[in-house]
C-alpha cells in the first residue's frame, strides 16, 4: 500500500485549508506532492470505484500527530463527499467519548494530553459515498500507567479530575482527596 511519512512541525501551518482539499480532491496519487489529503484521496477514490472498505493507519509515537493526521483525514472525507452537516464530521468523531479519553489519556514529558490507547475509527458511507456516520473503538494500551509514572509523567487525566471534584456533594462517599495526598495509585 502508500506509506506516508509526516512529521509533527508542532504549530499550524496553512497546509490543511479548504483549498488544499480541493486541490487534492480527484488528483491521482502522485500527480501532486505527498500529503495526508492525497492519502484519503486514494482510499476515496478506491472506494468509491471498486465498492469495497479502505483502511488508513494512522500510527506513530506520543507526540507525532497522529490525532490531527486523523482529524484531517476525516475533514477531508467531509468535505470531498459534501456530506451535509452543521459540525465538521471530525470534530462529531473525536468529541464522541470524551471519558474515554479522559481515561485514557496522560501527561507525558513529550505530550500533555498523550492517549495511551489505540483508536479504531470507522466511517460509514451511503450509496452516494456522503458520510452518514461513524463508530470508534479504543483499546486501553498501557494499563502499568496506573500504578506507574515515570518521572515528571502523570497518571490518567480521570484520576486528577476526579480529585480536583472531591469537594462536590456528589463525591463525598468516594474519600478523595487533593492529587498529591492520594498518590493516584488507584487499582
Amino acid at each position: 500500500g502508500i506509506i506516508l511519512v509526516a512529521i509533527n512541525p508542532y504549530k499550524e501551518l496553512p497546509i490543511y485549508g479548504d483549498a488544499i482539499i480541493h486541490a487534492y480532491s480527484g488528483q491521482n496519487m502522485g500527480d501532486m506532492d505527498p500529503h495526508i489529503f492525497a492519502v484519503a484521496e486514494e482510499a476515496y477514490k478506491q472506494m468509491a470505484r471498486n465498492n469495497k472498505n479502505q483502511s488508513i493507519i494512522v500510527s506513530g509515537e506520543s507526540g507525532a500527530g497522529k490525532t490531527v493526521s486523523a482529524r484531517y483525514t476525516m475533514r477531508y472525507f467531509a468535505t470531498v463527499s459534501k456530506s451535509s452537516s452543521n459540525a465538521h464530521v471530525e470534530d462529531k468523531v473525536l468529541a464522541s467519548n470524551p471519558i474515554t479519553e479522559a481515561v485514557g489519556n496522560a501527561k507525558t514529558t513529550r505530550n500533555d494530553n498523550s492517549s495511551r490507547f489505540g483508536k479504531y475509527t470507522e466511517i460509514s458511507f451511503d450509496q452516494s459515498y456522503q458520510i452518514i456516520g461513524a463508530n470508534m473503538r479504543t483499546y486501553l494500551l498501557e494499563k502499568s500507567r496506573v500504578v506507574f509514572q515515570s518521572e515528571n509523567e502523570r497518571n490518567y487525566h480521570i484520576f486528577y479530575q476526579l480529585c480536583a471534584s472531591a469537594m462536590q456533594p456528589e463525591y463525598k462517599h468516594l474519600k478523595l482527596g487533593r492529587s498529591q495526598e492520594n498518590n493516584l495509585l488507584f487499582i
